[in-house]
C-alpha cells in the first residue's frame, strides 16, 4: 500500500480521499492544511493524521506520495519540496501557473528520482478515448482542424466560497487556469504541439472579481492543423464542454465533456454524462445513437464526479509501485500549461505567441 499525505484539505480533497479510500493499492495517511481546526476535522474523517506543516508531512514515514489539493499560484513550490523529500507528487489541474514553474517541477522530481502527475482524469472519459483512438488509428485521414468551447456560468456565490477564488495572486486566472484547463488539456492531447497561438480575454460580467471571465484563441499546430478556442464563464445558467475534431477525409468526431449544469468539484451532486456529441467518420455514422446509450446507462451506474478520479489515482499509485510513468506525467500537464501562457501573453503583447514559450 502507497501512503500518500494530502495537502490542502478543501473542497476537491474529498473526492482524492475517497479515491483512496477505494484503491486496493493506496490510502491516506495524512491530511495538511493551514487551517488547524479544518484540517483536524478533515483528517478524523477519513482516519488519517493532520498536520499544519508541509515539511512535517513530506517527512513523515508514512508518506510515499503526495496529492496537492492547494490553490494554483502554490503547487510549484509544494511540489519541489515533496520531490525533494523524495516523495511523488501528483498535482490537482492545472500543473502550475507558468511554464517555468513547472520546469522547476519536472527538474526537481527528476532529480529526486520520483514521479511527478497532474490530475487530467477527463481523458479516461470513454467518449474521449472512442476521438483519441478514431485519431491514432487515421480513420479521420489528418486532423486539420480541431474547436474547443467551453460556455458556462460562475456566479458571485462561486467566488464568494473561498478567498482564493477570482484574484490573480490566489487563483492565477480565471476561466482559462481553472475551467477551461481541462478541455484544453484534450485539444493538445488530440492535435499535437502547438506552433503559435493569438488570443484575447475580457472581464464581460463579473465586477467583483479581478480575472477574464471569457477568452478567445486562435492556434496553428505543428502538424499544420489549426484550431479555435472560445471559453467563458457568463453563460447563465448552464455548461457546454466540448471538443471537436475535424478531418482530412471529411469526417468529424467530438466529445461533450460537460453539460447541465454548472460544476464545482465536492459541491455539485449530479453532473450530465460526458458523450459523444459528433461523429460522421465514413462507415461510423451509425454509431453514435449507440455509444451515447451506452454512456447514459454506465453513469447511471457511477458516479461521474468521483469515478475518473479514482481511476487516476489508482493509476498514480501503481505507477509508483511498478517504477513507470503516471497517466499524465508533468510533461504533458506543462503542455496545456504552455498552452494557456500563451494565450495570456498574446493578450499582453497583441501579437501570436510562438512556441517553444523558453
Amino acid at each position: 500500500m502507497i501512503g500518500f499525505a494530502v495537502v490542502g484539505p478543501g473542497k476537491v480533497a474529498h473526492t482524492h480521499a475517497a479515491a483512496l479510500a477505494a484503491s486496493p493499492v493506496a490510502r491516506l495517511a495524512v491530511v495538511c492544511g493551514r487551517d488547524e481546526g479544518r484540517t483536524a476535522n478533515f483528517a478524523r474523517v477519513y482516519g488519517a493524521r493532520a498536520t499544519t506543516s508541509l515539511e512535517d508531512a513530506v517527512n513523515d514515514p508514512d508518506v510515499a506520495a503526495v496529492i496537492l489539493c492547494t490553490p494554483h499560484p502554490r503547487h510549484a513550490d509544494e511540489a519541489v519540496t515533496a520531490a525533494r523529500a523524495g516523495r511523488h507528487v501528483l498535482v490537482e489541474k492545472p500543473l502550475a501557473l507558468t511554464v517555468a514553474d513547472c520546469d522547476r517541477m519536472i527538474a526537481a522530481a527528476r532529480e529526486a528520482g520520483v514521479r511527478l502527475g497532474v490530475v487530467s482524469q477527463r481523458r479516461l472519459y470513454e467518449p474521449v478515448q472512442r476521438v483519441k483512438l478514431a485519431i491514432l488509428e487515421g480513420r479521420l485521414g489528418t486532423p486539420v482542424l480541431a474547436t474547443l468551447s467551453l460556455l458556462g456560468w460562475r456566479g458571485p456565490e462561486y467566488y464568494a466560497m473561498d478567498a482564493w477564488r477570482g484574484t490573480w495572486d490566489g487563483e492565477g486566472g480565471g476561466v482559462l487556469v481553472n475551467q477551461a484547463v481541462h478541455q484544453l488539456d484534450l485539444l493538445q492531447w488530440f492535435m499535437g504541439p502547438v506552433e503559435w497561438v493569438g488570443g484575447d480575454w475580457a472581464n464581460l460580467n463579473h465586477p467583483g472579481i479581478e480575472v477574464e471571465d471569457t477568452a478567445v484563441a486562435t492556434l496553428r499546430f505543428r502538424s499544420g492543423a489549426l484550431g479555435s478556442v472560445v471559453v467563458s464563464n457568463s453563460q447563465n445558467p448552464g455548461l457546454w464542454g466540448r471538443v471537436h475534431v475535424h478531418g482530412s477525409n471529411g469526417g468529424s468526431v467530438g466529445v461533450q465533456t460537460d453539460g447541465g449544469s454548472s460544476f464545482v468539484a465536492g459541491v455539485t451532486t449530479a453532473v450530465e454524462p460526458p458523450v459523444n456529441d459528433l461523429w460522421t467518420l465514413p462507415g461510423e455514422e451509425g454509431r453514435l445513437a449507440p455509444w451515447q446509450a451506452e454512456d447514459r446507462e454506465r453513469a447511471a451506474r457511477i458516479d461521474v464526479m468521483t469515478h475518473y478520479h479514482r481511476l487516476q489515482v489508482d493509476d498514480f499509485a501503481r505507477a509508483v509501485l511498478q517504477d513507470r510513468e503516471p497517466l499524465v506525467p508533468g510533461e504533458e500537464g506543462r503542455r496545456t500549461v504552455e498552452l494557456f501562457e500563451g494565450i495570456y501573453r498574446s493578450a499582453r503583447s497583441g501579437e501570436r505567441v510562438t512556441f517553444p514559450l523558453f
